[in-house]
């Protein structure tokens, strides 16, 4: 078979997801940056150059939401890597019924995310909930109101990010721990290495792509959180919780806002790229491959 009837074969095999991909996200991604610089309300249409991103910027709820979301990420992310690590850690001592540990580490994971917010509601209710129930019961009189107060609703959905360590990223996790040799340890420990320092020392440095993945997977889903926002809270009360894509929503498909909502996604890819490049330059600080280059 020649190189151009290779080619040909080629191109005839991935046309299915190249037309799919031209229709359904490269397409829709170029109107919505034509969108962005139009005012479309679902029955006019006309041009205005950058007027929504200008009135986006001196727009205090666009500042609220894009600090709610920036505070959520801040404390998500550290959290729920460091949780997912130290989880994939314990399943992967060699134990009797470990893959029995697993299954039940992984299984909140695999709650849709509208019935984890169902369940949240009734875990974090003021009155009625499993938690300020508990507190009652170890003396606190006055247990926090969770999402009803400004002040903890957004430290309620953080702590109810945590819902899921034991999912995706805590098996991504244990995938790269269990890809580090036994020679290393071992070596590690005829020098006398032995739990904290043999891993900090093997299993971090080895570790280190697998985390520098799930943090740039993390910054990305954590600044795109919606749906326990939009069902816990509604944004509210008093804006502590109006999260970034929630706003992006409100505008689209409740006020029909759709160039507003448009730019707001622009915006909001653009501050994604920039975290995901800062951390690919800084990566060659503390990443480490085992060929030993540095990437």
């Amino acid at each position: 078979m020649s190189e151009r009837t290779s080619s040909r074969w080629g191109l005839a095999l991935i046309s299915p997801w190249l037309l799919g991909f031209l229709i359904f996200t490269a397409g829709p991604m170029l109107a919505s940056l034509y969108l962005s610089f139009c005012k479309y309300d679902l029955h006019t249409l006309s041009f205005v150059g950058a007027k929504n991103y200008d009135v986006l910027l001196h727009e205090p709820r666009f500042w609220k939401s894009l600090g709610n979301t920036a505070i959520y990420v801040l404390f998500a992310v550290p959290l729920g890597l460091t949780g997912s690590l130290l989880i994939a850690v314990l399943l992967n001592q060699k134990v009797k019924a470990i893959p029995i540990f697993r299954t039940l580490f992984y299984l909140p994971s695999l709650v849709p995310a509208v019935a984890s917010s169902l369940l949240w509601l009734w875990i974090l209710h003021p009155e009625n909930g499993l938690l300020n129930t508990g507190l009652k019961a170890l003396g606190m009189a006055s247990p926090p109101k969770w999402l009803q107060d400004p002040k903890t609703a957004l430290t309620s959905l953080i702590i109810m990010s945590l819902w899921g360590i034991g999912g995706g990223r805590m098996l991504i996790f244990l995938a790269g721990l269990q890809g580090i040799s036994d020679e290393l340890y071992e070596a590690a420990q005829l020098d006398g290495a032995k739990g904290w320092t043999c891993f900090r020392h093997v299993t971090l440095p080895m570790l280190s792509p697998t985390i520098f993945f799930n943090l740039i997977l993390g910054i990305i889903g954590s600044f795109q959180v919606f749906t326990s926002a939009y069902i816990m809270t509604g944004g509210g009360p008093e804006d502590s919780t109006l999260m970034y894509v929630l706003y992006l929503y409100n505008n689209a498909f409740r006020e029909f806002k759709l160039g507003k909502a448009s730019a707001m996604a622009w915006i909001l890819f653009i501050i994604l790229l920039g975290f995901t490049l800062v951390q690919f330059k800084n990566a060659s600080k503390w990443v480490y491959y085992e060929g030993g280059d540095k990437e």
